[in-house]
């Protein structure tokens, strides 16, 4: 099977193109392909109750936070979200378990087998995999986040519980909109009629914008009341997630416990499969990595850095080329020690690019060609109170060799 998996796999990113894998050129807006999709395989996102997500940071950590309690809480919880980082299944899990090869190798099987008279994309394709897995698998509960925007995105097309949008700031601009209120109207395009939503930021740039669609849709709208009350057992900023998941889920009638969100917290991981927020992989020295790839992200991830103590910041930054790196750069500390990586996914900024912004800032000790040889040589140059951080892509992350570090 393990075979089979991976020729699956290959025929699948080969026939059809991802945005992890090309970026832009993959990007396929609109719901009528993934419609009718959905329709070839009898409409199974009808079949289980959703929890859709939308937003430029936090969502899958949302996500998650939903899935975990509503696992805690005895549910049977399909999640699905992307991109993965080591492999295809992260992408769909029912309480914490990732679809097995052999089910991918069927759903593909099966839509090879069907004379498609339109050609849908990547996400099309495993946004309805993942919905059929969870209907065949009776899923009390499916918890979808949205791929890239709202309104045009693939998950568009559930009729959900509740709406969830996390926050917003300046991402994917080229496909978004070039403002805070442009982008804020692509993601209110999840407000459904009737469906409840729920934001987890209040800005005097969105608020009226979420307020005017929901009332455009005839449903409530709430959004997130801040809690002064620090929740242990995860990172500072997180406790935002959590809370717009707790909150969130009590717009629907399921209220939630201390002794729920600490279980939900203390089996995260099994749940969920929630990976590279804000995470040690190395105690001496510390290694954390996070997958802030945006300006928003890194800001957050910094607000992060300065509440944990460390004599020096380390870090190792990769960018896909359609990224700001230079604009990504201009937020890390002066003081920090700054290197940049080329990833092996083939949308990463290359060698030459990333030597000539080195040349051009100033500010880049060194650039290398790959992560695992920029961390052998970074941590044999470490201290112990000095701390390496990784971040800037998935993509670098998912090349890491976890089993070459002291755990």
């Amino acid at each position: 099977m393990r075979n089979k998996y991976k020729q699956t796999i290959d025929w699948l990113f080969k026939q059809f193109p991802s945005y992890q894998e090309i970026g832009a050129e993959a990007y396929k807006p609109g719901l009528e392909r993934v419609e009718k999709l959905l329709n070839t395989f009898s409409n199974p996102h009808l079949n289980t109750k959703t929890i859709h997500v939308a937003g430029t940071n936090g969502k899958g950590s949302t996500c998650s936070f939903i899935a975990s309690i509503l696992t805690e809480k005895g549910e049977k919880v399909g999640l699905f979200t992307s991109p993965h980082i080591f492999d295809f299944k992260e992408r769909i899990r029912i309480n914490g378990t990732t679809i097995s090869e052999e089910d991918v190798v069927t759903f593909c099987t099966k839509l090879r087998e069907i004379e498609l008279p339109f050609q849908p994309s990547f996400f099309e394709i495993t946004f309805v995999m993942a919905m059929e897995y969870f209907a065949a698998q009776n899923c009390t509960y499916a918890i979808i986040e949205t791929g890239l925007g709202g309104r045009l995105d693939a998950t568009n097309v559930v009729q959900p519980l509740l709406s969830i949008i996390t926050n917003i700031g300046l991402d994917h601009q080229n496909f978004l909109g070039n403002t805070i209120e442009a982008i804020a109207a692509e993601k209110a395009g999840i407000i459904k009629n009737k469906v409840p939503v729920f934001v987890a930021e209040e800005t005097e740039e969105t608020k009226n914008i979420f307020l005017n669609h929901a009332l455009e849709k005839q449903t409530s709208i709430q959004f997130l009341v801040p809690t002064y009350t620090k929740v242990d057992g995860i990172a500072n900023y997180q406790q935002t997630n959590l809370q717009t998941a707790i909150q969130g889920l009590s717009v629907i009638g399921i209220n939630v416990n201390d002794a729920e969100v600490s279980l939900a917290l203390r089996n995260l991981y099994e749940n969920t499969g929630l990976f590279g927020r804000f995470q040690e992989i190395q105690k001496q020295p510390q290694i954390i990595i996070d997958t802030a790839h945006n300006e928003a992200g890194i800001k957050i991830l910094l607000k992060e850095l300065q509440d944990t103590p460390h004599e020096k910041l380390k870090f190792i930054v990769g960018s896909s080329g359609d990224k700001d790196l230079k604009k990504l750069i201009s937020n890390l500390p002066s003081t920090s020690e700054i290197n940049l990586c080329v990833f092996k996914n083939e949308r990463s900024t290359t060698y030459n690019e990333l030597s000539e912004l080195a040349a051009e800032i100033g500010a880049v000790k060194k650039v290398y060609k790959e992560i695992n040889q920029a961390l052998n040589e970074i941590v044999s140059d470490t201290l112990y109170n000095e701390k390496i951080v990784i971040c800037g892509s998935f993509f670098l992350i998912s090349d890491i060799k976890l089993s070459l570090l002291k755990q």
